[in-house]
């Protein structure tokens, strides 16, 4: 897969579709590889005509490590204290302005689950001329009075790294099974081959603690969502147990004229069964921007 550089960071990306299409850019979530947008759900978007551009962050998969840095605390994070964060999800948006440069594209839509709709959200804040649309998946405003998830599940995900590959698996699996989506089915041999797929490309069980300290330490993002005027659609699981949907709720209120689309039955993760709806009112909101 190709690399861009910029500053002193190198991001793997990879694409899908026709490089004459409307670019569209996927921002995963917290300690997660790009490959967790699947090539199928990326295939979904290149047939609607966009062409799909999907990255690692910064300290996760194949982009640059920032192992020189110290480890956060954690505990002084959540007690107010922000100063061991090595970076704020401002950086992380930063980086997907700096793929945007490095690849040449002027704006683009964008599309983020996760801490990844925490970056896009806040790339519509600091960077708006930068972007088409924005769609902010299974995320959260960064005011901690929303989107809560339920304490077991967090505390099963804050558990540490087994030391063999067997054990992460498992451990892994576990989780996901916490956090998927409740109203659709899973074939858990399918689910263990991406978990094992994932873990083969690249572990990274200290890039999770450095994106956790980036969302503890990054402000509320209501105040600027209200200043934004991109076309707008959040999509969130009536069934998230790890962020809630609350969260999503309030992202669409804080945005004038955003869409908010509740999809029964999903949790914190993206079906196979239900990504014809969310290309079908992503790329509607898409099209809202040809309209402006």
């Amino acid at each position: 897969m190709p690399r861009v550089k910029f500053a002193d960071l190198e991001l793997e990306y990879d694409t899908f579709g026709d490089p004459a299409d409307p670019p569209m850019v996927l921002v995963m979530g917290l300690g997660a590889q790009m490959t967790t947008w699947d090539e199928g759900f990326c295939g979904l978007f290149a047939a609607q005509g966009f062409h799909v551009i999907r990255y690692d962050n910064r300290d996760v998969g194949l982009s640059t490590w920032l192992d020189d840095l110290p480890l956060p605390d954690l505990a002084a994070l959540l007690s107010g204290d922000t100063s061991t964060a090595p970076y704020l999800i401002a950086d992380l948006a930063a980086d997907l302005i700096g793929l945007l440069d490095a690849l040449g594209i002027d704006r683009a839509h964008v599309v983020g689950a996760s801490m990844g709709g925490m970056i896009v959200q806040q790339a519509a804040i600091d960077h708006p001329e930068r972007l088409l649309s924005l769609c902010s998946i299974m995320s959260t405003t960064g005011d901690p009075s929303v989107g809560q998830g339920r304490p077991e599940v967090i505390a099963t995900l804050a558990q540490p790294s087994p030391p063999t590959r067997e054990g992460i698996i498992e451990q892994r699996l576990a989780s996901s099974r916490l956090t998927r989506s409740p109203g659709f089915d899973v074939d858990e041999d399918v689910a263990r081959r991406r978990i094992e797929a994932s873990h083969d490309r690249s572990h990274r069980p200290l890039a999770s603690p450095r994106h956790l300290a980036a969302v503890l330490a990054s402000p509320d993002r209501t105040p600027g969502l209200r200043g934004v005027t991109l076309p707008t659609l959040v999509v969130h699981g009536a069934a998230d147990p790890l962020i809630g949907v609350s969260g999503g709720e309030a992202t669409a209120a804080a945005v004038p004229d955003a869409e908010l689309l509740v999809v029964d039955g999903m949790g914190h993760d993206l079906p196979e069964q239900v990504w014809p709806t969310i290309v079908e009112a992503v790329t509607r909101n898409a099209k809202r921007a040809e309209q402006t």
